[in-house]
């Protein structure tokens, strides 16, 4: 992952750079009033910037949601993971006979038991459920979107893909 410098900006918000692998510089601020403006830093004076980006809160979550693969995640990328501090989301693809297939997010338990989220889930036909309940029944070829710490997701793999995981430490 790229280093990301974070600072405090006093009366307005909270200021990232990003360095990317590809070399580009950016500046996002977070702003208190939910806006968020993106700067792409010219590479040869770091002083200014080739272009901003000025997105409200709507917005902005809905481009990270794009960004992130809610909307559309490439085909080669089976398993993704982002990691916010210690905090994981991961993109699981329920295999077609897997132990969960047919069977509720409540009958999994799979909060209590493993002390993940699902917050979304992309099925095969790419319908969207964010946020799905307990009553919400695992299709097969659907990608979860799981979020947890590092134990937590390994107890919701063992949980989904064996039926009978671990509670993990932790778990609700």
């Amino acid at each position: 992952m790229s280093d990301i410098r974070e600072s405090d900006l006093p009366g307005i918000g909270r200021k990232f750079q990003i360095e990317t692998r590809a070399g580009d510089r950016l500046a996002i601020i977070v702003h208190d009033d939910g806006r968020r403006e993106i700067f792409h830093v010219d590479p040869d004076d770091p002083d200014n910037w080739v272009s901003v980006v000025t997105l409200d809160d709507d917005e902005a979550r809905q481009v990270a949601g794009i960004i992130g693969g809610l909307a559309y995640r490439p085909k080669g990328l089976e398993s993704v993971e982002v990691v916010l501090n210690r905090l994981v989301i991961e993109w699981y693809k329920v295999e077609r006979g897997a132990p969960c297939v047919g069977r509720t997010i409540g009958e999994l338990e799979i909060r209590r038991r493993s002390g993940a989220t699902v917050i979304a889930v992309i099925e095969k036909d790419q319908r969207r459920v964010i946020n799905p309940g307990p009553d919400y029944r695992i299709p097969a070829e659907a990608t979860l979107v799981v979020m947890g710490d590092r134990q937590q997701i390994r107890a919701f793999r063992e949980l989904v893909e064996g039926g009978t995981g671990p509670a993990a430490e932790g778990g609700r």
